[in-house]
């Protein structure tokens, strides 16, 4: 085993109001600059939508991630083979997104409501180009699409309803069942970035010692092909300085002991972070799984942090043990490993995200119905409206498999079982009007017990911050160094993983 450590993150979207102070927090930090004004390392995407840049998911135009060959079981970059990128597309690459596909930055002309001459009428501050300096009508922007959630005009353009049948689509459309929720997005800090994979300069890097993707503005020669080679389109263009830039998770403050500037101003507080430990060894066979293992393969490289075994191969790798005691405590791993109620989003890039989801749970509520309730094998009249048939969801289960999993509908749903047993479990707690014979049908049938039913909702409705947050000590001097045969990684880091010293974000 080749036990690394990576910081990882969970986001809970049942938790999210959507308020994008996430959003301005990152922008007034890191993107409030010339060059930088259309970039949002963080954004709040409405779902249903079609999300920033535009429709950014559709891979068939913007050709992002790994893409698997079943013929010759291999893996490559769906941007293309070296060859390719050396020879054509670093020079002219059309699945570049252009500026209409993110926006046009605008400000107004504040001043004229100032300096207007005396009128009758009302001075007004037009929209003008941050980019130009001319007047222009705005069309667009980063969150166009939230009071507009659930709408023919964006929601049917969600790349993640294609196959579904127009049947489905036209029910969201009903007004009664017209629902969204809000899906927050920064860089995934990939176990297998893309970006890494298609910078022919190698100025993106993963370090060493946290796994936080970075780019050396240093060595960036502006070919942009990581903007296209990233799946998720969390590499922009800065079009002053000619380098590409990209969420840092904000190293300085995670290096002090603080947490990144979204999570901590996050109203919500649906944001967590932690160390997770991962064997590097696994990860060539693992993006090999064919789509419907491969959330599965993703999770089977990470690994307990309270095995011997694994804790003796972090050590070898240099892994201090406050290190391995913050993966121990850590609640990423308590989400995704022992819980199993968070996914990551679009495995199917097979870029390894360590961002990983547990799925809203209140837009797939369906309706209330006079019937019997029922969930997997759980058919009883004394269960609240709250517990639905999984199989006459408000939005459909194949939605949620798009995104969280890579279209496994059974992954999913067994996800949903587990927070749906949750809140039963709590209600008939605190309200008592489901019965205690149920509620113990509820929970075997979720696999859970009532003591995992308790943590997991305290966890989620109680947390501190030190639960929230278990940020390890990151000590520098004693990162350790990528030690990768690049012949026999050749194929998963493209031109060299590269895992160096900081040279800038």
């Amino acid at each position: 085993m080749d036990i690394r450590a990576q910081i990882a993150m969970v986001f809970h979207l049942d938790k999210c109001i959507g308020c994008h102070t996430c959003s301005v927090s990152c922008k007034n930090l890191w993107t409030d600059r010339k060059g930088a004004e259309y970039m949002w390392w963080n954004n709040v995407e409405t779902r249903p939508g079609t999300g920033y840049p535009y429709r950014w998911e559709n891979q068939e135009k913007y050709k992002g991630g790994w893409i698997r060959d079943e013929k010759n079981d291999n893996v490559r970059l769906r941007l293309g083979n070296r060859i390719k990128l050396l020879t054509t597309t670093i020079f002219y690459n059309k699945d570049l997104p252009k500026l209409d596909d993110y926006y046009e930055p605008w400000t107004y002309t504040y001043e004229d409501l100032f300096t207007a001459s005396e009128s009758d009428d009302q001075p007004v501050a037009k929209p003008v180009s941050m980019i130009t300096g001319k007047l222009m009508d705005v069309t667009s922007g980063p969150n166009w699409d939230d009071d507009l959630g659930g709408s023919r005009i964006y929601a049917l353009n969600d790349v993640n309803l294609d196959d579904l049948s127009e049947e489905e689509k036209l029910q969201l459309m009903e007004l009664e069942r017209v629902v969204w929720f809000y899906l927050p997005r920064i860089c995934n800090h990939c176990v297998n970035a893309s970006c890494v994979a298609a910078c022919p300069s190698g100025a993106i890097y993963k370090r060493g010692e946290d796994g936080i993707v970075l780019v050396s503005q240093q060595k960036c020669r502006s070919w942009r092909l990581c903007v296209s080679g990233c799946p998720y389109k969390k590499i922009y263009f800065n079009w002053a300085t000619g380098k590409s830039e990209k969420c840092i998770l904000c190293y300085p403050l995670l290096e002090s002991g603080q947490a990144p500037s979204c999570f901590h101003t996050c109203v919500g507080r649906l944001r967590y972070l932690g160390t997770v430990l991962y064997d590097a060894d696994a990860i060539e066979e693992t993006i090999r799984a064919p789509d419907d293992k491969i959330v599965e393969a993703q999770l089977n490289i990470i690994k307990d942090p309270f095995d011997p075994e694994v804790i003796e191969a972090a050590k070898k790798n240099g892994i201090s043990d406050a290190m391995i005691e913050a993966a121990q405590h850590s609640p990423v791993y308590k989400f995704v490993k022992v819980w199993k109620i968070a996914l990551p989003l679009h495995p199917e890039y097979r870029t390894l995200p360590m961002l990983f989801y547990v799925p809203p749970l209140l837009p797939v509520l369906a309706t209330v119905r006079d019937d019997v309730y029922h969930l997997d094998g759980v058919d009883t009249e004394n269960l609240t409206p709250l517990l639905t048939d999984l199989g006459k969801l408000r939005l459909p289960l194949k939605y949620m498999a798009n995104l969280f999993a890579a279209g496994n509908t059974e992954i999913i749903k067994e996800v949903y079982k587990k927070l749906i047993a949750v809140r039963e479990y709590m209600r008939h707690k605190n309200v008592g009007d489901v019965e205690t014979d149920t509620i113990a049908d509820i929970l075997s049938k979720a696999n859970l017990t009532s003591e995992v039913a308790e943590e997991i909702y305290r966890i989620t409705a109680l947390p501190t911050y030190d639960e929230r947050f278990v940020i390890p000590p990151l000590a520098r001097e004693v990162g350790i160094e990528a030690a990768i045969d690049p012949l026999t990684y050749r194929q998963q880091s493209g031109f060299g993983l590269r895992t160096e010293p900081r040279r800038g974000g």
